[in-house]
């Protein structure tokens, strides 16, 4: 009896200094609540069942808005150790034109977080059907998709599996396209013994392991060490910009799942084992693609070039957005916005596009549009389009900034 208390009480001091709190996921609920809160447009959030895709009952944990809208919705994918959240500053805009649904990642945020392959194709597959699996449970016949970093990697390898469903693929900053450069471990022969020491010692590890390491000073540690992701929203949270340290520790001090099945993939953290690029044959050549990479990103964006050289018949927009870094949808989010309801309006009034398209004579949406969409999107949402001025915009009795 006594040695069964010491054990236990040894584990209860491990469990308590590297995940501190044992209502992290009432934490993790509370901060994505106060952030969302400052929407404009309502929202309704909940569990998707997908049943035993990885463990014996997985479940997505979904927003949307605007699901009144009879245009196609847009799906959003996030990256790694991000969440619904962090979406933000792109919700409203987006919703004005048509249905969001943005997910939390099989692994992430609040979905559930079942154990993952640790073989990369493996891990890759898993993650993709659940995709498929929850597409499948909310009845959605096709959509826009929209994937950030590891997020624009899984989208990608979604539009191959599942082509029939991508009305258009849109990829922000995506990690894992381009191959892994010959040269990268020449590049480390001026780094002293003792970093490639330390480097090597952690490789094993998950990406985010020092966020669950530093136990109660997690948050500190991602204010230090990252305060360009906190100030990038300013401009919807104002004073309140903590928050969003304090949703991103809660996303990665709980069970890091999703972040092992990455591990699995990675090769070297900026490199997948399977990159996109390899296997770009397998995409179907009707899917549109538009490529939004940040400037000041770490991201290789020569892999845009490639793929559009690649489909040189098929619709390739790479643009490359200036002052941004690799979290472009919040570094600009006002011309992010902009570039995806561009792209999102062109393949509602074109059914198939191709290359000839890219100079298409679709009027753009302007800079006093995109103001009005940010700042007052249930006007946009009843000007915009005259098949939505019947609809409720204002969302239906059970949507709820829950």
């Amino acid at each position: 009896m006594a040695d069964h208390e010491v054990v236990e009480a040894k584990s209860s001091w491990i469990w308590g200094w590297f995940s501190w709190s044992g209502s992290s996921s009432t934490m993790l609920r509370s901060a994505e609540k106060k952030i969302l809160s400052c929407l404009k447009t309502a929202y309704r959030g909940w569990f998707v069942d997908i049943g035993p895709v990885v463990g014996p009952a997985d479940k997505i944990w979904t927003i949307s808005l605007n699901e009144e809208s009879p245009k196609v919705p847009i799906v959003l994918l996030h990256g790694l150790g991000a969440g619904v959240a962090l979406w933000c500053l792109n919700l409203d805009a987006l919703a004005s034109q048509r249905p969001v649904y943005a997910i939390d990642l099989l692994g992430f945020g609040r979905s559930s977080r079942p154990v993952f392959s640790n073989e990369a194709q493996k891990a890759e597959e898993q993650l993709v059907r659940s995709v498929e699996e929850w597409r499948r449970e909310m009845q959605l016949e096709n959509f826009v998709l929209l994937g950030h970093s590891m997020g624009g990697f899984l989208a990608a390898s979604y539009a191959m599996q599942y082509p029939e469903r991508v009305k258009h693929l849109i990829l922000a900053d995506p990690w894992g396209f381009p191959e892994k450069p010959p040269d990268s471990v020449a590049k480390t022969t001026n780094v002293p013994f003792w970093v490639k020491a330390i480097a090597f010692a952690v490789r094993p590890l998950n990406p985010l392991w020092a966020v669950r390491v530093a136990g109660p000073f997690g948050q500190w540690l991602i204010e230090k060490t990252r305060p360009d992701i906190v100030k990038k929203f300013t401009p919807l949270l104002k004073d309140d910009t903590p928050i969003i340290s304090q949703y991103i520790h809660q996303c990665n001090v709980q069970t890091p799942s999703g972040e092992s099945a990455f591990h699995a993939m990675m090769q070297g953290f900026g490199w997948a084992k399977n990159p996109i690029v390899k296997r770009m044959d397998k995409l179907n050549d009707d899917i549109p693609i538009t490529l939004l990479y940040g400037s000041r990103s770490w991201v290789d964006n020569s892999a845009g070039e490639t793929i559009k050289q690649y489909r040189s018949s098929s619709y390739v927009n790479v643009q490359v957005i200036t002052g941004a870094g690799h979290h472009v949808y919040a570094d600009k989010s006002e011309t992010f916005n902009k570039y995806v309801l561009e792209a999102c309006a062109l393949s509602d009034s074109i059914p198939h596009l191709t290359s000839s398209n890219l100079r298409s004579s679709v009027k753009p949406i302007n800079d006093q549009e995109i103001d009005v969409i940010v700042n007052s999107p249930n006007e946009a949402l009843e000007d915009r389009g005259s098949e939505e001025k019947n609809l409720n915009t204002s969302g239906s009795s059970t949507e709820s900034k829950i």
